[in-house]
């Protein structure tokens, strides 16, 4: 059977014995209503390349950051629920808003790669949330995904950090996963995939080690933005 096909028929019968309910609202029925939806796309009609309030325009080296919508409400307790609570269906509602709002206003992109958390973080929650959403991104903006970097140390949460602590947390955390990975994103345009981000020194220090592996560009989208 199709993986695509395997897996629609998984979630299928994983709604019928546990009927998914709203992360925003807790209303039954879908693991994110329309209603709660809505909140996700709040930024949709706003133009490419609006200020972020950080120091500069632009996070340097990151050639473009996107988000959809701010960490509050029914989007941040949605990301609580994928991260934290295993609620895995949320992906697909947060991905969609991400490869919307990248369709309205991402320049460029030849690839996905998704901002990874630390094996052994992902072996204790069973997956890599950052994985789940390039890869239902993946499907609908038609780019591949490819998990190219590894989070060599086990970082700190940056939301216990400040400014400068965050960068100094994540500086050198990130690497290319091997020859192969290298190889894949040579000479592309890289749009990186992550849940949250804050003052984007995460986003920074994995564009830096995909620009050393040879990228050509790397760009950026979340679902969140925490101020």
């Amino acid at each position: 059977m199709h993986t695509g096909v395997f897996s629609a028929a998984a979630s299928s019968l994983l709604d019928v014995a546990f009927p998914p309910r709203c992360a925003g609202c807790s209303a039954e029925g879908e693991a994110l209503c329309p209603r709660c939806r809505r909140a996700l796309n709040v930024r949709l009609h706003l133009p490419a390349g609006v200020p972020i309030g950080l120091p500069a325009a632009m996070p340097i080296p990151l050639a473009q950051l996107e988000w959809c919508a701010p960490f509050s409400g029914p989007v941040r307790l949605a990301l609580h629920s994928l991260k934290y609570a295993g609620e895995q269906r949320l992906a697909g509602p947060l991905a969609a808003a991400m490869a919307t709002r990248w369709r309205a206003a991402g320049a460029g992109g030849e690839v996905l790669v998704p901002v990874p958390v630390h094996a052994d973080r992902a072996r204790r929650r069973g997956y890599d949330q950052a994985v789940l959403l390039a890869s239902e991104a993946s499907r609908l903006l038609q780019l591949p995904s490819i998990r190219a970097l590894e989070r060599r140390r086990n970082t700190q949460p940056q939301f216990d950090l400040g400014r400068t602590a965050r960068r100094t947390n994540v500086a050198g955390a990130f690497a290319i996963g091997g020859p192969t990975q290298a190889c894949r994103v040579r000479g592309r345009w890289v749009v990186l995939i992550d849940d949250v981000v804050t003052t984007g020194a995460t986003l920074v220090a994995c564009a830096e080690a995909l620009y050393d592996a040879g990228a050509l560009a790397v760009s950026a989208v979340t679902v969140a933005r925490e101020r």
